[in-house]
């Protein structure tokens, strides 16, 4: 079937919901229906208009492609529902939160330019999205059922390439795979003392009746809550680190905390609401500040642990473990840093921080930079030192070199010939109708063809 190998069932849900907004214009209606999913004229325009930002030059008949895909995901979705398959409520919040998080990250912490730009709060935003996200977390577990037994060969890996003609292999840029220590400077104790003293203060205001969110928007330390009154959204028990969540979970509904120190700082948290293992609740954070001296000892520890693993007294893992900051992937994986694009540890040089390209630049493998400085999402200041594990050239694509990508597109193509073969069949039991305006394309008529079989049979 063309192009159901191509589907992507991952939707930008935002950049999708933007283009919903905007087109004020835009009369609703029903285009196809699949079982007892319906697909809207609106999500047809979305998908089109989230496409058309990605690629201007998208072919003439891209909506009837559009069309196909979101008739392939609600045809995932409906025989999930029917399976009963389940995606709990917690599931649905946590990935919205992520989302969200990426929004503001985008928007430098700025909600009010999120709403600005969207014309919608961040919990509207959330609120418009929520059904959607289920949806999408349902085909994509029916989906991962569907090839959950699909398996690549060595053999299979090495026909998959060997299919590909030579003048259509792709050429990979130069890569570079690294490893860190990252390392956060204490707090000196008379700054600790200062920040837990204004914590207290604020707190009292609270109790003396001024506006938690006022005084949340003005000076809590948390950018990205901060400027939302402190509200921290419905989230799952796990989200926050173990003191946080401690105390959150032991508050009765508007109940204010104590102060608390966690890693960040201090906290004063208001539980708003409980829905079982879910809570909501915002806070106020008040950061210890770091001094110019903090910062200088943070930079010299780093340096000597630098020489002391140049001079062989410590290797680089039991660098990690012992100075480096535990809420890091990379402390996790020995200090390889992961690629959020890939998944993988490679880097094509592009992609790399800007402090990072220029501490390795120049570095041969096995090479370790010098100690810098960076600030993490929330401003708060670390010390870096990177490896340059290994370097690759510009090359087109080689089996031995390239042995992990091609296994990996060769199992993506297998798992994708799993759900055509799916789809093709769960056609002939899924009723299926498509609107005139659509009736017509040329992609959509082996669908629609099967599915008539099966009605009239």
């Amino acid at each position: 079937m063309k192009n159901i190998t191509q589907i992507a069932l991952f939707m930008a849900l935002f950049p999708a919901f933007l283009s919903a907004q905007n087109d004020k214009a835009l009369i609703d209606r029903v285009v196809a229906t699949v079982g007892g999913e319906i697909i809207l004229l609106s999500e047809v325009q979305e998908q089109f208009s989230y496409a058309k930002q990605q690629n201007a030059n998208l072919p003439a008949d891209f909506q009837c492609v559009s069309v196909q895909n979101l008739i392939v995901q609600k045809l995932l979705v409906n025989q999930a529902k029917l399976d009963s398959v389940d995606v709990k409520d917690e599931e649905v919040e946590t990935q919205l939160n992520a989302r969200i998080d990426r929004l503001m990250l985008y928007f430098n912490q700025d909600p009010k330019a999120i709403e600005e730009f969207y014309g919608q709060t961040v919990d509207q935003i959330k609120e418009q999205t929520r059904s959607d996200m289920r949806s999408q977390l349902l085909a994509e577990r029916m989906q991962g059922k569907i090839t959950e037994k699909a398996t690549i060969t060595p053999a299979e890996v090495k026909l998959f390439f060997k299919n590909i003609p030579k003048d259509s292999l792709p050429y990979f840029n130069a890569e570079v795979e690294i490893r860190e220590i990252v390392f956060k400077p204490p707090v000196n104790a008379a700054e600790r003392t200062k920040a837990q003293a204004r914590a207290q203060e604020l707190r009292k205001k609270i109790e003396a009746g001024e506006d938690f969110a006022d005084l949340a928007k003005k000076f809590s330390d948390d950018p990205g809550s901060g400027a939302q009154g402190g509200d921290l959204g419905l989230v799952k028990r796990g989200s926050f680190v173990p003191e946080f969540e401690a105390m959150a979970y032991k508050l009765e509904t508007n109940q204010l905390s104590p102060v608390i120190e966690t890693e960040f700082g201090f906290h004063i948290i208001q539980l708003i609401e409980r829905r079982g293992n879910l809570i909501h609740c915002r806070h106020i954070l008040v950061k210890p500040e770091i001094s110019e001296k903090d910062l200088d000892a943070a930079k010299v520890k780093l340096d000597s642990v630098r020489q002391q693993i140049i001079a062989g007294k410590m290797s680089f893992s039991e660098a990690v473990k012992k100075i480096g900051d535990k809420n890091q992937q990379s402390f996790s994986n020995d200090g390889r840093v992961a690629n959020p694009r890939s998944g993988n540890t490679f880097f094509e040089v592009a992609d790399l921080e800007t402090n990072v390209f220029f501490a390795i630049d120049g570095k041969k493998e096995g090479d370790i930079a010098e100690a810098f400085e960076y600030k993490g999402p929330d401003g708060t200041i670390y010390f870096r030192i990177v490896q340059l594990v290994s370097r690759s050239k510009p090359h087109q694509a080689d089996l031995k070199q390239d042995y992990g990508k091609i296994q990996l597109a060769a199992l993506e193509q297998k798992k994708a010939s799993f759900t055509e073969k799916w789809v093709l069949e769960k056609l002939r039991s899924t009723y299926l109708s498509v609107n005139d305006m659509f009736a017509n394309c040329p992609n959509l008529q082996e669908m629609l063809g099967i599915a008539a079989s099966a009605n009239n049979h």
